[in-house]
């Protein structure tokens, strides 16, 4: 599944394309999505220019000033910039036109979205819950130590919730855990202040590590640039079950939590 830095990725990707252009048309070849896409979107985004384009989590917002478009990629989607008139193929559900260049939504499993959002978005019922973003400020050691006191939860499962922090994914939550020297496993009440400013650094770094490199190549994502990303090539822990560890030489073990991949090291992570 494209976690936040795919999306970023994407965003990134797309945004100098779009920005300041306007909608010529809007082609809607499968309005059937994880939910429905609006009837009249077309006619809200015809001939509106975007203004700007950002993300909140996992989620796109594309700005025309009379409302916004909000964008998921779902479990496999991908955004292209493709020419306009480059023939679709079968999993291609819809085109947002911007004279001869279009943005073109691909996905095979079509569990991601495209809604309208009138106002204010962060009051939409799909971000109103969302915890910080990970990479700014209000996501610190303080907040993080605050929110997991008395939870009994893994701490692996914890910082997983996107109501306490968004974007942290399986694969960076497992990167960051083993980096922290923090055992997935261990209840989120447990950390210290000092695990907790170990965990923040490290979410912090795994993450804008990955957005620089494009991403984590999945077997469904590429980036909007049509490149896939590369930072699957780094990764200490996560698909590296039985292999030896990159400290301690010793072999990593994996665990399944909550039906996730979970692979750490039983004498590095505490």
């Amino acid at each position: 599944m494209p976690e936040l830095p795919e999306v970023e990725t994407t965003l990134r990707g797309i945004a100098p394309h779009l920005v300041g252009h306007k909608v010529t048309e809007i082609v809607i070849r499968q309005p059937r999505l994880r939910w429905p896409i609006p009837d009249n979107v077309a006619e809200l985004l015809r001939n509106r220019r975007l203004l700007s384009a950002h993300r909140r989590g996992k989620y796109l917002l594309l700005d025309f000033g009379n409302g916004h478009a909000l964008v998921h990629l779902g479990m496999s989607g991908s955004l292209r910039i493709v020419n306009a008139d480059e023939p679709p193929l079968f999993h291609d559900h819809f085109d947002m036109v911007f004279g001869k260049i279009a943005l073109r939504y691909a996905d095979p499993r079509r569990f991601g979205c495209l809604l309208w959002v009138e106002g204010d978005p962060s009051t939409h019922k799909l971000l109103t819950d969302l915890g910080p973003e990970p990479l700014t400020d209000t996501f610190s050691a303080d907040y993080l130590y605050l929110r997991s006191r008395k939870r009994t939860q893994a701490i692996k499962q914890f910082i997983m919730d996107s109501k306490i922090v968004v974007g942290v994914g399986n694969i960076y939550a497992n990167e960051s855990l083993f980096m922290a020297g923090i055992k997935p496993i261990r209840k989120a009440g447990s950390l210290t202040r000092k695990n907790c400013e170990d965990l923040v650094r490290d979410i912090k770094f795994v993450l804008q590590r990955s957005i620089d490199q494009g991403g984590t190549t999945l077997r469904d994502f590429v980036g909007g640039d049509g490149k896939p990303g590369y930072f699957q090539q780094q990764l200490l822990v996560y698909g590296r079950g039985g292999e030896p560890c990159t400290r301690c030489k010793k072999a990593l073990k994996e665990v399944r939590m909550n039906d996730r991949t979970t692979v750490y090291c039983v004498d590095c992570q505490k």
